[in-house]
């Protein structure tokens, strides 16, 4: 009897896993659970975003291989072309002439967006309460109000016939305006098209900021100050660098804005003087895609357009994390 029983005992001991090994797969385990939660609680996003998106963008993706004009949208079927599409809107001068204009613009928009509102983001940070609330319900308000509204309201303002803004700098002697037009070239069309897309978007941009200048260090901002930096190699050296996250968000989604703009543009030099010289990517694939009927090339366009924007994201992307990891 005691020979058996040893056995047994044995075996038992053998059977049971060591304490240790429960721990540790316990911790992994706990690892694992509380590195997924984050994918957990973003998947409802991703299938409403892949639910939302995802058949419209298959459709327009089948829509620019096919030949689709006024008689394929009256029978509802269009005529499969493969990839002529493309090919000719990439050997169309329009083409690349209107995407370098739309880079030039895009890059002129964002970069005073992001100036002028990091400015008022550190005025609004050293001005009293009352005049902050203030500032803040104007920018609001700027913020708030409709595009199409914004385009009249800005159009009147620069009327050639009867404008504020012609009337305003002639009484103040800043020279002749009477009757001025300030859309009569290329140039001043895109810029007060600049004007009013950057007076849009600045307040998003200002009240962002103003919000991260918050996570500044205070400790830090005094110590250098005492040490007689200058405001500007303050701004430089540390709220600049605790800043960079939301600078990379709003650059990020101003560059998609701008790039694509068309409310603006089209409404502001007018329907009826839009053509070829002063096309912006919005205003070219409405042109091609409605204005002319063929839906297939300007849904060939957009998908140009897509991969255009994702391809800047990228970059813009990789060179932020490069210089994460450098500095």
């Amino acid at each position: 009897m005691r020979r058996s029983a040893v056995p047994q005992t044995t075996s038992a001991v053998v059977a049971a896993p060591p304490l240790r090994a429960r721990r540790r797969r316990s911790l992994t385990f706990s690892r694992i659970a509380r590195g997924s939660i984050p994918y957990l609680l973003l998947l409802p996003v991703v299938v409403a975003i892949v639910a939302i998106l995802g058949y419209p963008l298959y459709h327009l993706v089948t829509l620019s291989f096919q030949r689709y004009g006024l008689p394929e949208l009256i029978q509802r079927h269009g005529a499969w072309i493969g990839l002529e599409n493309y090919r000719s809107v990439l050997t169309d001068e329009v083409f690349w002439h209107t995407l370098l204009r739309t880079l030039v613009f895009t890059a002129a928009n964002v970069a005073l967006t992001m100036v002028i509102g990091t400015l008022i983001a550190l005025l609004l940070a050293r001005v009293a309460g009352p005049v902050r609330v203030l500032l803040m319900t104007g920018l609001v308000l700027v913020w708030a109000m409709p595009a199409v509204v914004a385009v009249q309201v800005w159009y009147w303002m620069t009327n050639f016939q009867n404008g504020v803004v012609n009337y305003v700098l002639t009484e103040l002697h800043l020279g002749d305006y009477s009757q001025h037009d300030w859309y009569a070239t290329t140039f001043s069309k895109l810029a007060m098209v600049t004007l009013l897309i950057v007076w849009g978007a600045v307040p998003f941009v200002a009240i962002s900021m103003y919000a991260g200048l918050a996570q500044v260090p205070r400790d830090l901002v005094e110590a250098a100050q005492i040490d007689g930096a200058s405001p500007w190699r303050v701004f430089r050296d540390i709220t600049l660098p605790t800043l960079k996250p939301i600078v990379f968000i709003l650059v990020s989604l101003s560059v998609i804005w701008d790039f694509g703009v068309f409310t603006q543009p089209y409404l502001l030099i007018g329907a009826s003087h839009v053509d070829s010289s002063n096309y912006l990517m919005g205003v070219y694939v409405y042109i091609q895609g409605y204005a002319l009927h063929d839906f297939g090339r300007g849904a060939a366009i957009s998908i140009l357009m897509l991969l255009i924007v994702a391809a800047l994201s990228v970059v813009y992307v990789r060179g932020k994390v490069r210089t994460e990891e450098v500095a």
